[in-house]
């Protein structure tokens, strides 16, 4: 069966991480392995990642997911460009030192610039840095955006775009976002459009390329283009997606993490949700 988690803050070191995810009785977590929000951070010593591996092996938690930098943009034409393809690579060998194997990246925005420059531009650096990363399992998965102003990722041709500019290289893979799904315009409330939406990414970058779901309700109507999350069964989707997806057998051990808003009965509300969905 899908498991469950969340989000969880690595304040007072990484290892803290996991007490934060079993105190939630999360099956699974997703990390920033540094301030999201700072181009620079100290590396990752040895005695860090024993550490974070240690606490790791005596928890009850299986996957730990990790979300890059808000600051990445493979698609800019500015020096923020250069920054994104160091920042990325130092993204994945943090990954590596830590034994993960899924970062979670946004495609990035165009920022005016015709779509398909700024895709074929994100992939030529996208290939530099699976290059110098060579030496590693850690997975590149984009994630499915919104649409919101100039950014990239919400249409799955663009993703497709991406892939056959990579060769279909083996370590990229796409984590779905609800959330954004939905207010990019499509629409999976029930099981007919649900087996729909499978339909189209399995056509466009196929369903083996999935390795991880982000879980939000959307505060938006369908098709606003707007990215503002709201709490399980609070928002427009409803629960009958969560539903739909958490009985899947499609997605057995695929991680599915909660990105919820941590105002109001938080992470431990919408994960008793998610687990009565799922059936335990």
């Amino acid at each position: 069966m899908p498991r469950i988690g969340a989000h969880v803050s690595i304040a007072g070191g990484l290892e803290r991480a996991f007490a934060r995810g079993e105190e939630l009785s999360c099956e699974t977590i997703q990390i920033f392995t540094k301030n999201q929000l700072q181009w620079r951070s100290a590396p990752i010593s040895q005695g860090r990642a024993e550490r974070f591996l240690r606490a790791w092996g005596e928890s009850s938690i299986a996957d730990v997911i990790v979300h890059s930098s808000y600051l990445i943009n493979l698609a800019a034409t500015d020096a923020t460009g250069e920054k994104s393809i160091a920042a990325l690579e130092d993204e994945v060998e943090r990954c590596d030192i830590l034994g993960i194997e899924d970062l979670v990246l946004h495609p990035g925005s165009s920022k005016g610039n015709p779509a398909d420059q700024s895709l074929d531009l994100m992939s030529e650096r996208l290939k530099t840095v699976l290059e110098r990363t060579a030496h590693t399992r850690v997975n590149i998965l984009l994630e499915t955006m919104s649409g919101q102003g100039n950014h990239l990722g919400s249409d799955f041709g663009q993703l497709r775009r991406i892939f056959e500019n990579l060769d279909w290289e083996p370590r990229m893979g796409i984590c779905l976002d609800t959330c954004h799904m939905f207010a990019s315009g499509l629409d999976f409330r029930t099981e007919p459009t649900y087996r729909r939406l499978l339909g189209h990414i399995d056509s466009s970058v196929g369903l083996d390329r999935v390795r991880c779901w982000h879980f939000n309700d959307s505060a938006h109507p369908l098709g606003r283009k707007l990215d503002r999350h709201a709490h399980i069964g609070e928002g427009e989707l409803g629960t009958t997606p969560f539903s739909l997806i958490l009985t899947d057998p499609l997605w057995e051990d695929v991680p599915c993490i909660l990105e919820t808003p941590l105002e109001g009965a938080g992470h431990g509300r919408d994960i008793a949700i998610l687990r009565k969905l799922r059936g335990r």
